[in-house]
């Protein structure tokens, strides 16, 4: 029998840590505020999915029954 300990996180945490980390990688290219303001508009879908993965904090969220489920 195996157990599995769950991993809980609080999403303000990903979120506030995900914003900090994307406005750093915009710094580092110089980005204006004019250039902050059309992200608005934009997917960053991608743009973020490359800063989160090398950090390995692109977490995928799953059922409390994902056990269960997969047995």
């Amino acid at each position: 029998m195996q157990f599995g300990i769950p991993t809980v996180i609080e999403s303000a945490i990903i979120v506030n840590d995900s914003i900090n980390l994307f406005i750093e990688k915009l710094q580092e290219e110089g980005k204006s505020n004019e250039y902050l303001n059309e992200l608005k508009l934009n997917d960053n879908y991608e743009t973020i999915k490359e800063i989160l993965n090398p950090r390995n904090y692109n977490l995928v969220v799953t059922p409390k029954e994902i056990d269960d489920l997969t047995r």
